[in-house]
């Protein structure tokens, strides 16, 4: 089972979030809530913000019963690009630079681990019984004998 939680126009650059997001892909959703809570990037609280909605969105959508954190991990996790609001600022002798304010907009997929149930191991057959072999016994000489007469 699975559930996403995506956070739009979010006013940082996608590259400096695409540093945070890269940490936690593909981990248990525990580990990555430490590795978010305490990474010193500004991305990372909106990060968390958006992987704990997801973690809630999942326990939501359960309809069996809760569904533990530590048995989720999170599947897919990436940035897109946002809007850029364009801005000026003034410049030397008359002229005017362009300031580009990047957005970005954060997807956050988590699934549930299904439980891992022991399967019942297969009885073994019983081995082979000797009349099946197709190997050749052996025969002495006064076997032979007694055999031809």
């Amino acid at each position: 089972m699975e559930a996403k939680a995506i956070n739009r126009y979010i006013g940082t650059s996608p590259r400096k979030m695409r540093l945070v997001i890269d940490l936690i892909r593909g981990k248990r959703v525990g580990e990555a809530l430490h590795i978010l809570h305490f990474s010193p990037k500004h991305a990372s609280k909106v990060a968390e913000k958006v992987l704990r909605s997801a973690v809630s969105n999942l326990q939501n959508k359960d309809e069996g019963g809760r569904v533990d954190p530590e048995d989720m991990t999170v599947k897919e996790a990436f940035v897109d690009v946002g809007m850029t609001m364009k801005r000026i600022s003034p410049a030397p002798m008359g002229r005017a630079y362009r300031i580009r304010k990047r957005s970005n907009h954060v997807t956050i997929v988590v699934a549930a681990e299904a439980k891992k149930v022991k399967a019942k191991p297969k009885p073994t057959p019983a081995p082979a019984s000797a009349a099946k072999t197709t190997r050749k016994k052996k025969t002495t000489k006064a076997a032979k004998a007694a055999k031809n007469s």
